[in-house]
């Protein structure tokens, strides 16, 4: 810290003031002690010590060899002295600390206090620097939570009421009898019906999705064979795929691999990238589920050789009501939030999932825990 050029002339006053004073003092218990020593000379002589102070008293020579006295309180002197200003200057420390820490509360979080300081005070600056940036960090997360609630909000009323509104459109034809026939009629509830299910499908989307997000949600953990279940889940696609000229296949060296996770939602996740291969790879042949297993983890690998995402989608697929394709109408494009839930889950699991897209594949790698969640 630079002192201002009155601080340092308060110091430099102080430190001739703090020396006159010592001296005063030095000169008045000189007096005193003299007087004292003159008055009751018999018994400062029977004092052990006092003679090498006190060399002739009836002479009135007292105190001839006081130099050394007069060398330790000239000692004393400084050390008071430096004491004082050393307190001194802390204390101009702390002012200048104070006024930066009202200079940073005013909104300047990017100000930093400029020091030289030691030790104690050193450390203070660098824990308050620590602390405005935690709060920096947790301001900022808490303006990004408020936002994500908002787009949340915008993004559910959104949907449902695109559907809402045709619901209540055909529903309204229907009770004012706005229809010509008995096919007519079919038509329109077949409609509502199905802006129903699609709103259904975003409220259980939704439902999970807040569910699965929250840390405390509880794992019910099974002992299990991954590639058993990834089988099973792969036959289950294998009507809907053939429809499309596709082949499922689960491709791995190993025979079983046990492990301990919560299938039901692990079953959510792969029913999801499956159905988004199915859905977003239609123009490719082969969807493959290829596991694989280090010391501490399983990587399983959902790939399709479909057409590739492109690199600014990869960034956004796990952010939820995302679509790769916003021309994508609901029906075709889902709600936006399965690879958020995924994401969720396989996090539930201390687990990580990624996308990439090159070489004519484009895959989504999970990495899970081995070891007990």
């Amino acid at each position: 810290m630079n002192l201002s050029r009155r601080e340092k002339g308060k110091m430099i006053l102080e430190a001739f003031i703090t020396i006159g004073l010592m001296l005063l003092s030095y000169y008045a218990v000189h007096m005193i002690l003299k007087r004292v020593v003159l008055i009751f000379p018999e018994s400062f002589k029977s004092i052990w010590g006092i003679g090498d102070v006190i060399v002739n008293i009836e002479g009135n020579q007292v105190f001839t060899s006081t130099p050394p006295f007069l060398i330790l309180v000239l000692i004393l002197t400084g050390a008071v002295t430096y004491w004082r200003l050393k307190r001194r200057y802390r204390q101009y420390q702390l002012t200048h600390i104070i006024n930066e820490l009202h200079y940073i509360a005013e909104g300047h979080y990017e100000h930093r206090i400029s020091h030289d300081y030691r030790g104690d005070m050193s450390r203070v600056v660098d824990s308050i620097h620590v602390l405005v940036d935690s709060t920096v960090r947790a301001m900022e997360e808490e303006r990004m939570i408020e936002q994500s609630k908002d787009e949340l909000i915008t993004n559910v009323s959104h949907d449902i009421r695109t559907p809402l509104t045709s619901i209540i459109g055909y529903l309204g034809l229907i009770e004012e009898g706005r229809y010509h026939n008995q096919e007519e009629l079919l038509k329109y509830t077949k409609t509502a019906y199905q802006k129903a299910k699609q709103m259904k499908v975003l409220v259980d989307d939704l439902f999970e999705y807040t569910r699965v997000r929250q840390k405390t949600t509880p794992l019910n953990l099974v002992y299990f064979d991954m590639i058993q279940m990834l089988e099973q889940i792969a036959a289950d696609f294998e009507l809907e795929a053939s429809k499309q000229e596709m082949t499922i296949e689960v491709v791995s060296v190993l025979p079983s691999l046990y492990m301990e996770a919560d299938t039901e939602k692990l079953v959510r996740v792969f029913n999801n990238l499956l159905s988004n291969a199915l859905k977003y790879g239609k123009d490719g042949k082969q969807i493959l589920i290829e596991v694989e297993k280090t010391d501490e983890e399983a990587i399983i690998t959902v790939k399709n050789d479909g057409p590739e995402i492109s690199p600014k989608a990869l960034n956004h697929l796990f952010d939820r009501f995302y679509r790769a394709d916003e021309s994508r109408s609901q029906e075709t494009g889902g709600t936006g939030l399965g690879l958020a839930i995924a994401q969720s889950i396989i996090q539930l699991h201390k687990g990580d999932i990624s996308a990439r897209s090159q070489s004519g594949w484009t895959s989504f790698i999970i990495r899970l825990p081995l070891n007990e969640v």
